[in-house]
């Protein structure tokens, strides 16, 4: 055999190598993760505060009298009516150095909410508001306040009757509520990116993110983010109608 003859070796394929569709499923840029990481710090945050003052307030909307009861209801209710850009814009200018608040921040020594995650966490949880005031609304007007009543002439404290009582009976509103806070957080995008723009690590959150790719023509990148975000929706709409079912506390 002529030694001088060139030597061919083919390349086998080894089994690790990913393929195109396994590339366009989990492929994920650093960038990315970061977004989805502040995206959902922030639906959990927004969900826990929503939760602590949705429930007093829902639980005041559903039994009082009072006549401001109409106008709270009302203005609860006024991001599901009102453009977020709009909510997003006055909030911009109550928590920038020259709004009220923000003003009044960096008079005392401390930065404004403007382009902050404290800002889009503000933004979220008054424009996710009626997503976790319904459902626990609609929950405590379907029990009354008999079961608690009850429990209070048994000797039960505030917090005994809420937790023992209230709590176990309502359970279906509150994990509804939870989870359409949460969901919604998650979607927002108006709201985040007039009050928070498009800061990586601080205020791109997943739905900014998406519409950045998109901008830039990144097709597959806005592709593989807004297929997690629907298929999230579709399991969020699943659960709601699941414990609407077992609890029948969402009523259309």
């Amino acid at each position: 055999m002529d030694s001088s003859c060139p030597v061919v070796k083919t390349a086998r394929p080894t089994h690790h190598e990913p393929t195109h569709a396994t590339q366009t499923m989990i492929d994920l840029a650093p960038s990315d993760w970061v977004a989805i990481r502040l995206t959902l710090k922030l639906g959990l945050y927004t969900t826990a505060i929503l939760l602590l003052i949705g429930t007093p307030l829902a639980w005041w909307l559903a039994g009082g009298r009072s006549p401001l009861r109409t106008a709270v209801q009302a203005v609860v209710a006024l991001p599901l009516v009102l453009p977020p850009t709009v909510l997003g814009f006055y909030l911009l200018i109550l928590l920038g150095p020259r709004g009220w608040v923000g003003g009044t921040l960096e008079a005392m020594g401390f930065p404004h909410l403007a382009f902050t995650f404290s800002g889009i966490l503000i933004g979220s949880v008054l424009y996710s508001l009626p997503f976790a005031i319904q459902p626990l609304y609609q929950a405590f007007a379907a029990l009354g306040r008999r079961p608690a009543e009850v429990a209070a002439s048994l000797g039960a404290g505030p917090l005994d009757r809420f937790f023992t009582v209230i709590l176990p009976l309502t359970r279906g509103g509150f994990i509804v509520a939870a989870t359409l806070s949460f969901a919604h957080t998650l979607g927002e995008f108006g709201v985040i990116l007039m009050l928070g723009g498009s800061i990586p690590g601080r205020t791109k959150v997943l739905s900014v993110l998406i519409y950045d790719h998109a901008e830039a023509m990144n097709v597959a990148a806005a592709h593989q983010l807004s297929l997690l975000l629907l298929a999230f929706a579709f399991l969020v709409l699943f659960i709601v109608y699941a414990v609407h079912r077992r609890f029948d506390v969402v009523r259309p």
